[in-house]
Parts: structure tokens; C-alpha cells; sequence
């Protein structure tokens, strides 16, 4: 399929809207670049709707990050639309996006997670059912958005109020002291994993997105056969929910080697300090290729 003008989908609504606007522009910039006709649509706009009917566009990359963009939603919209779009199918991001179904496959398939339970706004605040301290996460959200470490029951109930503030559902999960790394998928070949340094007690928001918030160091710091066995989760982890294209896989790696997913991301940032692009550029992969490639694998196209 010959590609000619290109929509970059960014913005949108979520907590997440200010990273996705950076993420657009440095994509709809990198694609110009590729010699792409572009035009960017804000889907947090009221008129998003009525300019992208207009757009003519042929193929829509969608940079959204959050609830809205990276769920499933606007991949059925545009499937509705019958215009093709970047990454994972409407089922594969919907999944990855809910990290209780997520981690129901993983254990279904066999790939390591840590250990984890649910609070909802409608369960009784029960106390921790493991050894503190525990990380306390939103359901559907993600860039660290609403994560807290509990390291005692008093902090554990402001980490679960804090968490449902953005979702109903609330993940428990054993805190696991190790490597943070991230493995990311292009295609059908897993990437050289990347370990994450974060200048934070963990790898939160500030440390995905500020300068200087963390420390990624390409190749991970671990040997030929732990490296190997990362790569291949990562991709078990990706072909479990689905996933098509692109996506980038969180783990932790304790002292003992054990490497456990945490999820699975479908629209990995494209900032200047995301964690996808520099994957790429050590494998010589420059950032307009690996857009490129992106799209042609969203296509089922060969390279």
C-alpha cells in the first residue's frame, strides 16, 4: 500500500495529553522529514472529528498515550473510518491497556509477573495480603501515572486513595527490588534490552519524562544468556495480548536473575527521552526509519 499522507493522532484528553503533544510533534516532525505529506489532529478537540473526515489522510499515526488513545478506542474508531493506523488491533490494546486482564494472561501463559490483587472502590480496604512494601497502581492508566510505593499499612491506604483518583479498579502488586529494564518489540524481533536508572525511588513520571530524570543504559547490564532470556519473554509477553508492530515490554530483573514482566506498552513515547527510540538508534536504527518501520509492519508490509 502506497503511503502518502500520513495523520498524526495526538493530544487527546488523558492525564497524559502534554506527553502525547510532544510525542505528536516529534513524530509528524521525523515523518516530514521521511518526505510524508502530515498533518496533525488534536483528538482532544472539538473538532477533531470533522477534520479528520476532511484530512483525505491514508494511513493515521496514532501518538496518543492513556486512556482514549492507547485502550482500543481510537483503533476502533479509525477502523470504523477504514483507515489504517500504527501498532496494535483494537482487542491487543484494550488488553495491554488493563493491567488486571494483562496479568491474567501472563500467568494463563506462563510469563512471570509479580504477585498481585485487586481493590476496587466497591471492596473493603483489606490489608496487605504480602510482605511490604508493595506497589500500588491504577488498573488503565499508564506513564507511572497514580504509582506509589507503600512501605507500611498507613501508607498503603494513601497509596490506594491516591491510585483511585484515575481508575475504579486498583492493582496491588509485590514490590520486587532489582534491574528495571525494558525490552522493545519492532516487527517480530525483540531489541537489545535497555536498563533504566531512574534518579527517583522508581521509574515514575518524572523520570520517563524529564531531562535528566533517568539513566538508560543500552545494552542492560546483564550477561549474554540473562539478555537473551529477557528478549524472549519480552516477545512471549507481546504475542500473549496480541500485539502487532511495535510495543515495549517493562520488567524487573531481581538479584537472583528472575526477570518478571510488568506490562506491556502499544504506543511507547517518542520523546527525547523515550525508551523506544534509543533501542532503535543502537541497533542503527535512525528515528524516520524506525517510524517507517513501524508503519510498514502495522501494514503487514516487508520492510
Amino acid at each position: 500500500m502506497k503511503i502518502k499522507r500520513i495523520g498524526v493522532i495526538y493530544g487527546g484528553k488523558s492525564s497524559e495529553r502534554e506527553i502525547s503533544l510532544k510525542t505528536g510533534t516529534a513524530i509528524a516532525k521525523a515523518l516530514k522529514e521521511e518526505y510524508y505529506s502530515v498533518i496533525l489532529l488534536d483528538s482532544g478537540k472539538a473538532d477533531f472529528v470533522k477534520k479528520i473526515l476532511k484530512s483525505k489522510i491514508d494511513f493515521a499515526f496514532i501518538a496518543l498515550h492513556g486512556p482514549g488513545g492507547e485502550d482500543g478506542s481510537m483503533q476502533g474508531f479509525l477502523e470504523t473510518l477504514d483507515i489504517p493506523y500504527n501498532g496494535c488491533g483494537v482487542l491487543a490494546s484494550a488488553v495491554s491497556m488493563d493491567k488486571i486482564y494483562s496479568k491474567k494472561i501472563f500467568e494463563y501463559e506462563n510469563i512471570p509477573t509479580p504477585e498481585w490483587y485487586v481493590i476496587s472502590l466497591n471492596t473493603p480496604f483489606l490489608d496487605s495480603r504480602f510482605s511490604f512494601p508493595v506497589i500500588v497502581k491504577p488498573a488503565r492508566q499508564g506513564s507511572a501515572i497514580g504509582i506509589n510505593i507503600a512501605r507500611k499499612k498507613t501508607e498503603l491506604k494513601r497509596a490506594i486513595k491516591e491510585a483511585l483518583k484515575y481508575d475504579s479498579e486498583v492493582i496491588i502488586e509485590q514490590y520486587i527490588e532489582g534491574k528495571e529494564v525494558t525490552v522493545a518489540i519492532l516487527g517480530d524481533r525483540a531489541l537489545t534490552p535497555i536498563e533504566i536508572i531512574p534518579k527517583n525511588e522508581f521509574y515514575d513520571f518524572y523520570s520517563k519524562y524529564s531531562a535528566g530524570g533517568s539513566e538508560h543504559l543500552v545494552p542492560a547490564r546483564l550477561s549474554d544468556k540473562i539478555s537473551k532470556k529477557a528478549m524472549e519473554i519480552g516477545l512471549r509477553a507481546h504475542k500473549s495480548l496480541g500485539c502487532k508492530a511495535v510495543s515495549r515490554i517493562d520488567m524487573i530483573i531481581d538479584k537472583r536473575n528472575n526477570i518478571y514482566v510488568l506490562e506491556v506498552n502499544t504506543i511507547p513515547g517518542m520523546t527525547n527521552t523515550s525508551l523506544l527510540p534509543d533501542a532503535a538508534k543502537y541497533e542503527g536504527i535512525s528515528f524516520g526509519k524506525l517510524l517507517k518501520n513501524i508503519i510498514y509492519y502495522s501494514l503487514n508490509e516487508k520492510i
